[in-house]
This record gives C-alpha cells, structure tokens and sequence, in this order.
C-alpha cells in the first residue's frame, strides 16, 4: 500500500468511526425521545431548529438544510407536525409565494420537556462511547470542537 492509499484508508476508517458513534447515539435518542416525548430525532431536530430561530420560524428550504431532508421529506414531516398541533405554516409578507414554519406553544412545551433528555441522552452516549477505543479519537475530536464554539 502506497502513501495515497494509507491516507484513504485512514479517511475511511475515520468515516466509519463517525457512522459507528453517530448511529450508537441516534439509536438511544430514537429510543429515549420516542418513549419519553413521542418524538423522532429528525421530529426533534426540526423543533429544535426552529426553538433556535428568532420568531421561531423558518422557511421551508431552510428548515430542509437544518433537518438533512429533501424537500418532500421536509412537507410531509411538517405536515405530520402541523396535524399534531406542534408547527404551523405561515404565509410570507415579503413573498407571498414563500412559506414559514413556525413552532406553536404546545410544539414549544414539548421542545421543553424533550430538550434535556435530548440532551442528557448526548451526555451519555458520548461519555460511554469515550471509553471505547475504536470510538475515543472521534467522541475527543468533537469535544474540541465544543471547546472552539
């Protein structure tokens, strides 16, 4: 194996360790926002998103970015949301053919109750994930990352 080859291995070993740990904490999370706030991960990353925003709103291509989905995918979620009472959709003054998505007081109260577990189940994970060996380098790296932000 020559030098270019030892260095796309290394990337590769690298991107699988990034996999490994990022489906150990979706599949706690999955399972701890599920039970205790009837919420998926990407449900919860879309009302965290917007909960970040001023206004609590967003348009629908930029809540699309920050929840990792297609465009489709983000409508039908929203609409899932929306028939749940926890989002709503509002016109754009500026461009009528522009559409917001807002968080509605009981999408915000359940952003409340599920933000701590959200984030006590990432304190978790990450700090049992920083024990083992073939997950460390990644679990160290992102918490310089925290270090700088």
């Amino acid at each position: 194996m020559g030098i270019a080859d030892d260095a796309v291995e290394i990337r590769a070993r690298g991107w699988r360790t990034l996999a490994a740990l990022h489906a150990l904490i979706e599949t706690e999370l999955e399972r701890e926002l599920g039970a205790t706030a009837g919420l998926s991960v990407v449900e919860y990353t879309v009302l965290d998103a917007l909960n970040r925003q001023d206004g609590w709103h967003m348009r629908m291509q930029q809540l699309a970015r920050a929840a990792a989905l297609s465009p489709s995918a983000t409508t039908r979620l929203v609409t899932r949301l929306e028939d749940r009472g926890l989002l709503t959709r509002v016109l754009c003054a500026d461009d009528r053919r522009g559409i917001y998505t807002e968080l509605t007081p009981a999408g915000l109260d359940l952003y409340e109750k599920a933000h701590p577990i959200h984030d006590e189940i990432l304190e978790r994970v990450l700090g049992e994930a920083a024990d083992r060996p073939e997950l460390a380098p990644v679990v160290h790296a992102l918490q310089g990352v925290e270090a700088v932000a």
